[in-house]
């Protein structure tokens, strides 16, 4: 909204305004709403189109390179003449090594193919064996083929007959020195789509920009021609109108205030003690069920207060979201110290992507390093954050790789590296585990 330059008000005749200037002020008013709802249409749409399809991009990517590593690294290591000829020992081993992906809720079905058909491995066990047309070509087959996802209706996967929503199918090549390739199938929810939002909105900030300079431009001049046109008629509307204004901005914070430290606060905590419930292989379908749901509304709720009054990590503080994030370990038996320094400057990703290492951490360290003890420290040297996150536990060989459950630590690894940092795991079996993230300051 352009402000008006504040004007002694008309007196005499002139002051009340006649036909004519209603009439004038009625045709600018007009003119003004339709050239902003054209602009505001024309600016929308196609932004909300390309926002769509950057969303489905993102997304799908991404389900395909976590199929590619849920294949080459909880998968390939056990796929084995034994898994194809159907022993039952190596159904289940394969079975306890995926069990933590299906906790999760995230995944509704995982399949195994042959080039013949053959359901090698499903978490349905009456069709393991079974014969099916194969959902892409042989060519999926051949080396070097890059995976694939797509958006799908659930109805169109046998086995997901009765789902209404749409999930995102992924496909992988599994390879293993002891078989032939396989065809790794995997059906996520759609949820995936939403999560990757936060990427497009990064990568929509120069054209939103944009749009939002051509519709002030667009606006300015018919605004300009109105204030000229009522200048003598609007000093008491003008006033009103910006009272108006004032009560809606403080109202709007006023709830974004109320929605943050009220309704979401306790949503959060009741998400972390769902998290550390599942995280105690407690979980249970309607568990997963209630979980998912929940993160679904604290996501709308958060998206709702940001267009209100933007929040983020930085508004909460570092410290305080560890100290949420570390309560629930504690109350699984494990000691944990944690050393952050009140005066620290990060930057909001700065801050999240420390935050999502300590997560991780403690998330393993719940569930497999058998810890007593953990100790969290947050430093600044020079210009470089460090976090060093170190636990008494059973530890294990890294030169072996990651063990079961570690696969989030890979790829917070590209992640910490494609923001200039290092991420780093050192760890001897029986002496526990230490992990170290480091960032620039900038």
């Amino acid at each position: 909204m352009v402000d008006l330059p504040l004007l002694r008000p008309a007196t005499g005749p002139a002051a009340l305004g006649g036909p004519r200037e209603r009439s004038e002020v009625r045709d600018a008013v007009a003119r003004f709403l339709s050239t902003g709802l054209i602009v505001l249409l024309v600016v929308i749409t196609p932004l909300a189109f390309w926002i769509r399809a950057q969303t489905e991009v993102h997304a799908l990517h991404s389900a395909t390179q976590i199929t590619k590593r849920l294949a080459d690294y909880a998968i390939s290591p056990l796929t084995t003449e034994e898994l194809l000829a159907g022993d039952a020992d190596a159904l289940l081993r394969l079975r306890a090594r995926l069990e933590p992906w299906m906790r999760v809720g995230t995944i509704h079905h995982i399949k195994i193919w042959d080039e013949s058909g053959r359901v090698v491995y499903s978490d349905d066990e009456s069709l393991i064996r079974e014969r099916f047309p194969l959902p892409l070509g042989r060519e999926v087959f051949a080396v070097g083929w890059p995976g694939d996802a797509t958006l799908v209706r659930a109805s169109s996967i046998g086995d997901l007959a009765s789902m209404e929503s749409e999930v995102v199918r992924a496909f992988a090549r599994i390879t293993s020195p002891a078989t032939e390739p396989l065809l790794l199938d995997v059906a996520y929810d759609n949820d995936l789509v939403r999560s990757e939002q936060s990427a497009v909105l990064a990568n929509m900030a120069p054209p939103f920009l944009i749009a939002l300079l051509v519709l002030q431009a667009a606006q300015l001049l018919p605004a300009v021609g109105l204030a000229k046109r009522v200048q003598r008629h609007q000093l008491g509307q003008r006033l009103l109108l910006q009272r108006a204004i004032e009560a809606s901005d403080l109202e709007r914070r006023r709830i974004a205030r109320d929605l943050h430290d009220d309704v979401i606060q306790e949503l959060s905590g009741l998400a972390y003690r769902l998290d550390a419930e599942a995280g105690r292989g407690g979980g249970s379908p309607l568990l997963g069920q209630t979980h998912a749901a929940l993160q679904r509304n604290l996501r709308t709720l958060r998206a709702v207060t940001s267009e209100l009054y933007t929040p983020d990590l930085a508004q909460l503080g570092l410290r305080e979201a560890l100290d949420r994030l570390v309560e629930t370990i504690r109350e699984q038996g494990v000691a944990v110290t944690l050393d952050v320094p009140d005066d620290l400057e990060l930057d909001d990703e700065q801050t999240l992507l420390l935050f999502r290492v300590a997560r991780e951490v403690l998330v393993n360290v719940a569930k497999h390093a058998e810890a007593r003890n953990t100790r969290i420290d947050l430093r600044r040297q020079g210009d470089v954050a460090e976090l060093t996150i170190q636990d008494d536990g059973r530890g294990f060989d890294v030169a072996a790789g990651s063990p079961e459950g570690h696969l989030g630590m890979r790829i917070l690894h590209d992640v910490i590296n494609q923001a200039g940092g290092q991420l780093q795991v050192h760890s001897r079996i029986g002496l526990g585990t230490t992990v170290f993230a480091s960032l620039p300051l900038t």
